[in-house]
Protein backbone atom coordinates (compact mmCIF):
# COMPACT_ATOMS: atom_id res chain seq x y z
CA UNK A 1 0.00 0.00 0.00
CA UNK A 2 1.59 3.31 -0.81
CA UNK A 3 0.88 6.40 0.90
CA UNK A 4 -1.49 7.75 -1.79
CA UNK A 5 -3.30 4.26 -1.70
CA UNK A 6 -3.39 4.69 1.56
CA UNK A 7 -5.01 8.29 1.94
CA UNK A 8 -7.72 6.86 0.17
CA UNK A 9 -8.51 3.99 2.37
CA UNK A 10 -8.20 6.56 4.75
CA UNK A 11 -11.62 8.79 3.10
CA UNK A 12 -13.08 5.52 2.49
CA UNK A 13 -12.99 4.55 6.26
CA UNK A 14 -14.70 8.07 6.99
CA UNK A 15 -17.17 7.21 4.26
CA UNK A 16 -18.15 4.14 5.75
CA UNK A 17 -18.30 5.50 9.11
CA UNK A 18 -20.73 8.51 7.57
CA UNK A 19 -22.86 6.38 5.53
CA UNK A 20 -22.91 3.64 8.70
CA UNK A 21 -24.61 6.82 10.92
CA UNK A 22 -20.90 7.12 12.96
CA UNK A 23 -20.40 10.53 12.18
CA UNK A 24 -22.30 13.27 10.52
CA UNK A 25 -19.22 15.33 8.22
CA UNK A 26 -18.96 16.02 4.77
CA UNK A 27 -16.18 13.20 3.94
CA UNK A 28 -13.28 15.50 2.83
CA UNK A 29 -11.06 15.64 -0.19
CA UNK A 30 -7.89 14.66 0.97
CA UNK A 31 -6.49 12.54 4.14
CA UNK A 32 -2.53 13.64 5.23
CA UNK A 33 -0.76 10.35 5.96
CA UNK A 34 3.05 11.15 7.28
CA UNK A 35 5.78 9.07 9.10
CA UNK A 36 4.81 9.24 12.69
CA UNK A 37 5.91 12.46 14.64
CA UNK A 38 7.35 12.30 18.33
CA UNK A 39 4.76 9.67 19.98
CA UNK A 40 3.99 7.81 17.50
CA UNK A 41 4.56 4.65 16.51
CA UNK A 42 3.65 2.26 12.99
CA UNK A 43 4.96 2.87 9.38
CA UNK A 44 2.63 6.16 9.35
CA UNK A 45 0.26 8.55 10.99
CA UNK A 46 -3.10 10.57 9.67
CA UNK A 47 -4.71 13.75 12.11
CA UNK A 48 -7.96 13.31 9.91
CA UNK A 49 -9.89 12.86 13.62
CA UNK A 50 -8.81 15.91 14.17
CA UNK A 51 -9.99 17.74 11.03
CA UNK A 52 -13.08 16.03 11.50
CA UNK A 53 -13.44 16.69 15.00
CA UNK A 54 -15.54 20.12 15.50
CA UNK A 55 -17.68 19.38 12.07
CA UNK A 56 -18.48 16.03 14.17
CA UNK A 57 -19.30 17.83 16.80
CA UNK A 58 -17.12 15.07 19.22
CA UNK A 59 -13.47 14.87 20.58
CA UNK A 60 -11.22 14.01 18.52
CA UNK A 61 -10.20 10.91 20.48
CA UNK A 62 -13.57 9.79 19.65
CA UNK A 63 -14.09 10.35 15.95
CA UNK A 64 -10.59 8.07 15.73
CA UNK A 65 -12.48 5.56 17.82
CA UNK A 66 -15.26 5.27 15.40
CA UNK A 67 -12.71 5.70 12.07
CA UNK A 68 -9.72 2.78 13.57
CA UNK A 69 -11.99 -0.39 13.03
CA UNK A 70 -13.19 0.54 9.89
CA UNK A 71 -9.24 1.29 8.92
CA UNK A 72 -8.23 -2.64 10.63
CA UNK A 73 -11.13 -4.04 7.74
CA UNK A 74 -8.83 -2.55 5.22
CA UNK A 75 -6.79 -4.77 3.19
CA UNK A 76 -2.74 -4.33 3.97
CA UNK A 77 -3.31 -2.53 7.19
CA UNK A 78 -2.04 -4.93 10.07
CA UNK A 79 -2.65 -2.37 13.07
CA UNK A 80 -4.25 1.05 13.84
CA UNK A 81 -3.12 2.52 17.38
CA UNK A 82 -4.41 6.03 18.50
CA UNK A 83 -1.69 8.64 20.15
CA UNK A 84 -1.93 11.85 21.53
CA UNK A 85 -5.10 13.88 20.88
CA UNK A 86 -6.30 11.26 18.12
CA UNK A 87 -3.84 10.28 15.88
CA UNK A 88 -4.40 7.57 13.79
CA UNK A 89 -1.21 5.78 13.92
CA UNK A 90 -1.06 2.97 10.96
CA UNK A 91 1.09 -0.19 10.73
CA UNK A 92 0.80 -2.06 7.08
CA UNK A 93 2.13 -5.10 5.47
CA UNK A 94 5.75 -3.71 4.87
CA UNK A 95 6.61 -6.66 2.28
CA UNK A 96 2.95 -5.95 -0.37
CA UNK A 97 3.56 -2.13 0.73
CA UNK A 98 6.59 -1.61 -0.74
CA UNK A 99 6.19 -4.28 -3.64
CA UNK A 100 2.98 -1.95 -4.41
CA UNK A 101 5.04 1.39 -3.72
CA UNK A 102 7.32 -0.04 -7.02
CA UNK A 103 4.57 -0.68 -8.43
CA UNK A 104 2.75 2.24 -8.74
CA UNK A 105 5.43 4.40 -9.63
CA UNK A 106 6.37 2.47 -12.60
CA UNK A 107 2.57 3.02 -13.54
CA UNK A 108 2.62 6.96 -13.14
CA UNK A 109 6.23 7.81 -14.19
CA UNK A 110 7.43 11.18 -13.48
CA UNK A 111 3.77 11.95 -12.70
CA UNK A 112 3.92 9.95 -9.38
CA UNK A 113 2.91 11.80 -6.51
CA UNK A 114 0.50 14.24 -9.00
CA UNK A 115 -3.29 14.76 -7.90
CA UNK A 116 -5.86 12.51 -10.14
CA UNK A 117 -7.02 16.12 -11.37
CA UNK A 118 -7.96 19.45 -10.95
CA UNK A 119 -9.13 20.28 -7.04
CA UNK A 120 -11.03 23.57 -7.74
CA UNK A 121 -8.39 25.56 -6.18
CA UNK A 122 -7.50 28.90 -8.41
CA UNK A 123 -4.26 30.48 -7.53
CA UNK A 124 -2.52 33.83 -7.90
CA UNK A 125 1.44 34.18 -7.58
CA UNK A 126 2.23 38.02 -7.89
CA UNK A 127 5.88 38.69 -7.17
CA UNK A 128 8.48 41.18 -7.36
CA UNK A 129 11.12 42.72 -10.13
CA UNK A 130 13.58 40.22 -9.15
CA UNK A 131 15.19 37.01 -10.76
CA UNK A 132 15.13 34.80 -8.45
CA UNK A 133 11.16 36.00 -7.10
CA UNK A 134 10.29 35.05 -10.56
CA UNK A 135 12.00 31.56 -10.70
CA UNK A 136 10.43 30.51 -7.55
CA UNK A 137 7.10 31.28 -8.99
CA UNK A 138 7.88 30.14 -12.08
CA UNK A 139 8.29 26.44 -9.69
CA UNK A 140 5.89 26.71 -7.06
CA UNK A 141 3.64 27.17 -10.20
CA UNK A 142 4.45 23.93 -11.87
CA UNK A 143 4.21 22.26 -7.87
CA UNK A 144 0.77 23.31 -8.12
CA UNK A 145 -0.47 22.83 -11.20
CA UNK A 146 0.84 18.73 -9.99
CA UNK A 147 -1.46 19.43 -7.28
CA UNK A 148 -4.37 20.09 -9.41
CA UNK A 149 -4.99 24.09 -8.89
CA UNK A 150 -5.23 26.06 -11.86
CA UNK A 151 -2.34 28.92 -11.70
CA UNK A 152 -1.73 32.26 -12.49
CA UNK A 153 1.81 34.02 -12.34
CA UNK A 154 2.27 37.63 -12.11
CA UNK A 155 5.25 40.03 -12.05
CA UNK A 156 5.97 43.49 -11.35
CA UNK A 157 8.83 43.82 -13.84
CA UNK A 158 10.01 41.29 -15.99
CA UNK A 159 13.35 40.93 -18.44
CA UNK A 160 12.97 38.78 -21.68
CA UNK A 161 16.80 37.13 -20.94
CA UNK A 162 15.66 35.48 -17.93
CA UNK A 163 12.99 33.55 -20.44
CA UNK A 164 15.73 32.49 -22.68
CA UNK A 165 18.11 31.91 -19.97
CA UNK A 166 16.53 30.10 -17.34
CA UNK A 167 13.07 29.22 -19.04
CA UNK A 168 10.93 31.35 -16.52
CA UNK A 169 7.73 33.20 -17.84
CA UNK A 170 4.70 35.16 -16.37
CA UNK A 171 1.41 35.29 -17.40
CA UNK A 172 1.18 39.43 -17.13
CA UNK A 173 3.58 42.38 -15.93
CA UNK A 174 3.37 45.10 -14.26
CA UNK A 175 1.81 46.84 -10.56
CA UNK A 176 -1.14 44.28 -9.44
CA UNK A 177 -4.37 45.70 -7.84
CA UNK A 178 -4.16 46.16 -4.40
CA UNK A 179 -6.05 43.23 -2.92
CA UNK A 180 -3.47 41.39 -4.28
CA UNK A 181 -0.11 42.27 -2.84
CA UNK A 182 3.45 40.70 -3.74
CA UNK A 183 2.95 37.00 -2.17
CA UNK A 184 6.08 35.06 -3.49
CA UNK A 185 9.49 37.40 -2.08
CA UNK A 186 12.35 35.32 -1.10
CA UNK A 187 15.57 36.84 0.07
CA UNK A 188 17.14 38.18 -3.71
CA UNK A 189 20.24 36.83 -4.39
CA UNK A 190 23.38 39.04 -4.23
CA UNK A 191 24.34 41.95 -6.77
CA UNK A 192 27.53 40.28 -7.15
CA UNK A 193 26.10 36.60 -8.38
CA UNK A 194 25.06 35.86 -11.42
CA UNK A 195 22.69 32.80 -11.73
CA UNK A 196 22.39 32.88 -15.09
CA UNK A 197 26.17 32.75 -15.92
CA UNK A 198 25.82 29.11 -14.72
CA UNK A 199 23.09 28.49 -17.42
CA UNK A 200 19.33 27.30 -16.94
CA UNK A 201 19.79 23.93 -15.16
CA UNK A 202 22.60 24.91 -12.65
CA UNK A 203 21.34 28.57 -12.46
CA UNK A 204 17.56 27.26 -11.14
CA UNK A 205 18.98 25.03 -9.14
CA UNK A 206 21.33 27.83 -7.07
CA UNK A 207 18.03 30.08 -6.75
CA UNK A 208 15.85 26.95 -5.66
CA UNK A 209 17.87 24.98 -3.19
CA UNK A 210 18.31 27.52 -0.29
CA UNK A 211 14.97 28.07 1.28
CA UNK A 212 13.45 31.31 0.21
CA UNK A 213 14.73 33.07 3.46
CA UNK A 214 18.49 31.93 2.60
CA UNK A 215 20.74 34.09 0.80
CA UNK A 216 21.50 32.01 -2.59
CA UNK A 217 25.21 31.19 -3.86
CA UNK A 218 25.42 31.46 -7.08
CA UNK A 219 29.11 30.09 -7.79
CA UNK A 220 30.75 27.56 -9.93
CA UNK A 221 30.15 25.16 -6.82
CA UNK A 222 26.94 24.25 -8.87
CA UNK A 223 28.58 23.22 -11.64
CA UNK A 224 31.21 21.26 -10.65
CA UNK A 225 30.79 16.83 -10.76
CA UNK A 226 31.49 15.91 -7.39
CA UNK A 227 29.85 14.45 -4.82
CA UNK A 228 30.23 18.39 -2.95
CA UNK A 229 27.33 19.36 -5.54
CA UNK A 230 24.09 18.50 -4.48
CA UNK A 231 22.89 18.66 -7.91
CA UNK A 232 24.81 16.57 -9.45
CA UNK A 233 24.67 13.84 -6.94
CA UNK A 234 20.39 14.02 -8.15
CA UNK A 235 21.53 14.11 -11.70
CA UNK A 236 24.40 11.63 -11.16
CA UNK A 237 21.74 9.25 -9.28
CA UNK A 238 19.36 9.34 -12.12
CA UNK A 239 21.96 8.48 -14.66
CA UNK A 240 22.88 5.57 -12.44
CA UNK A 241 19.41 4.61 -12.65
CA UNK A 242 18.56 4.99 -16.33
CA UNK A 243 21.68 2.93 -17.21
CA UNK A 244 20.41 0.08 -15.38
CA UNK A 245 17.55 -0.19 -17.01
CA UNK A 246 19.85 -0.01 -20.67
CA UNK A 247 22.54 -2.76 -19.46
CA UNK A 248 19.83 -4.66 -18.08
CA UNK A 249 18.23 -4.88 -21.55
CA UNK A 250 21.51 -5.80 -22.95
CA UNK A 251 21.41 -8.87 -20.41
CA UNK A 252 18.28 -9.71 -21.63
CA UNK A 253 16.31 -9.33 -18.15
CA UNK A 254 13.21 -6.40 -17.65
CA UNK A 255 12.06 -4.98 -14.30
CA UNK A 256 9.79 -6.97 -11.92
CA UNK A 257 8.44 -5.34 -8.53
CA UNK A 258 9.25 -7.90 -5.83
CA UNK A 259 11.30 -7.84 -2.21
CA UNK A 260 14.80 -7.16 -2.51
CA UNK A 261 16.98 -8.36 -0.60
CA UNK A 262 21.16 -9.64 -0.64
CA UNK A 263 24.38 -7.29 -0.08
CA UNK A 264 25.91 -4.40 -1.86
CA UNK A 265 29.17 -3.01 -2.85
CA UNK A 266 29.12 -0.41 -4.74
CA UNK A 267 31.39 2.61 -6.00
CA UNK A 268 28.40 5.65 -5.58
CA UNK A 269 29.61 8.63 -7.89
CA UNK A 270 32.49 6.50 -8.83
CA UNK A 271 34.61 7.86 -5.42
CA UNK A 272 34.08 5.57 -2.68
CA UNK A 273 33.22 2.15 -1.93
CA UNK A 274 30.33 1.64 0.19
CA UNK A 275 29.56 -1.76 1.89
CA UNK A 276 25.89 -2.57 3.55
CA UNK A 277 23.45 -4.97 3.73
CA UNK A 278 20.51 -4.13 1.28
CA UNK A 279 18.32 -4.32 4.63
CA UNK A 280 19.50 -1.37 5.46
CA UNK A 281 19.58 0.12 2.35
CA UNK A 282 16.82 -0.15 0.99
CA UNK A 283 14.49 0.59 3.23
CA UNK A 284 15.75 3.86 3.94
CA UNK A 285 15.17 4.56 -0.06
CA UNK A 286 11.59 2.79 -0.34
CA UNK A 287 10.90 5.22 2.62
CA UNK A 288 11.79 8.40 0.92
CA UNK A 289 10.33 7.63 -2.42
CA UNK A 290 6.99 6.43 -0.31
CA UNK A 291 7.28 10.09 1.10
CA UNK A 292 7.56 12.16 -2.31
CA UNK A 293 3.56 12.77 -2.97
CA UNK A 294 3.65 14.44 1.11
CA UNK A 295 6.98 16.50 -0.05
CA UNK A 296 4.98 17.17 -3.50
CA UNK A 297 1.72 18.23 -1.30
CA UNK A 298 3.94 20.54 1.32
CA UNK A 299 5.96 22.08 -1.05
CA UNK A 300 2.89 22.83 -3.61
CA UNK A 301 1.07 24.52 -0.57
CA UNK A 302 4.23 26.05 1.11
CA UNK A 303 4.79 27.54 -2.03
CA UNK A 304 8.29 26.01 -0.98
CA UNK A 305 10.09 24.14 -4.28
CA UNK A 306 13.32 23.80 -2.12
CA UNK A 307 11.47 20.90 0.14
CA UNK A 308 11.41 18.90 -3.27
CA UNK A 309 15.33 19.95 -4.27
CA UNK A 310 15.82 18.81 -0.94
CA UNK A 311 13.91 15.79 -1.17
CA UNK A 312 15.86 14.84 -4.34
CA UNK A 313 18.79 15.15 -2.66
CA UNK A 314 17.84 12.79 0.04
CA UNK A 315 16.05 10.32 -2.31
CA UNK A 316 20.00 10.53 -4.36
CA UNK A 317 22.04 9.84 -1.07
CA UNK A 318 19.70 7.08 -0.31
CA UNK A 319 19.83 5.53 -3.92
CA UNK A 320 23.92 5.94 -4.47
CA UNK A 321 24.73 2.55 -2.67
CA UNK A 322 22.07 0.85 -3.72
CA UNK A 323 22.30 0.95 -7.77
CA UNK A 324 25.70 -0.40 -8.18
CA UNK A 325 23.85 -3.84 -6.81
CA UNK A 326 21.67 -3.94 -9.42
CA UNK A 327 23.07 -6.25 -12.20
CA UNK A 328 24.44 -9.54 -11.86
CA UNK A 329 28.44 -9.43 -10.89
CA UNK A 330 30.78 -11.90 -12.68
CA UNK A 331 28.78 -15.23 -13.78
CA UNK A 332 26.20 -14.66 -12.12
CA UNK A 333 22.66 -14.87 -13.81
CA UNK A 334 19.56 -12.73 -13.47
CA UNK A 335 17.85 -13.92 -11.13
CA UNK A 336 13.94 -12.37 -9.67
CA UNK A 337 16.00 -10.51 -6.98
CA UNK A 338 17.80 -8.64 -9.90
CA UNK A 339 14.56 -7.92 -11.29
CA UNK A 340 13.16 -6.46 -8.24
CA UNK A 341 16.53 -4.36 -7.84
CA UNK A 342 16.30 -2.75 -11.73
CA UNK A 343 12.55 -2.11 -11.23
CA UNK A 344 13.00 -0.32 -7.53
CA UNK A 345 16.30 1.46 -9.69
CA UNK A 346 13.99 2.57 -12.17
CA UNK A 347 11.72 3.69 -9.60
CA UNK A 348 14.02 5.77 -8.11
CA UNK A 349 14.66 7.15 -12.43
CA UNK A 350 11.15 8.34 -12.56
CA UNK A 351 11.36 10.33 -8.91
CA UNK A 352 14.25 12.16 -9.72
CA UNK A 353 12.92 13.05 -13.24
CA UNK A 354 9.80 13.97 -12.38
CA UNK A 355 11.06 16.27 -9.51
CA UNK A 356 14.15 18.10 -11.19
CA UNK A 357 11.09 18.50 -14.03
CA UNK A 358 8.83 20.21 -11.30
CA UNK A 359 11.93 22.41 -10.94
CA UNK A 360 12.29 22.97 -14.56
CA UNK A 361 15.97 21.24 -14.79
CA UNK A 362 16.97 19.03 -16.96
CA UNK A 363 17.62 14.94 -16.40
CA UNK A 364 20.16 13.36 -18.65
CA UNK A 365 20.54 9.79 -19.35
CA UNK A 366 24.30 10.16 -19.59
CA UNK A 367 26.89 12.57 -17.56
Amino acid sequence: MTPVELSRTVLHAVRRAVDAGELSVAVPTRAVVAPPGPGGCGDYATGIALQLARPAGQPPLKVAEVLRPHLLGADGITDVVLTGPGFLNISIDRAVSRVGLVGEILRRGARYGYADGPDGRVVQLHCPHDLRAVVVADAAARLLRSQGALVRVTAEGFEDAWTSVLGVAVDAVGPAPAELPVNVRPVPAPESADPMSLGRDAGRWALLHPAAHDRPRAGDQHLVQRESNPLFRVRYAHARARAATRNAADLGFTADPGPVTGSVTGTPAGTATVTAPLADVAPELLAALADHPRVLAAAADHRAPDRLARHLVTVADAALPFLPTVLPRGGEKPSAAHRARLALAEAVGAVLAGGLALLGIDAPDHL
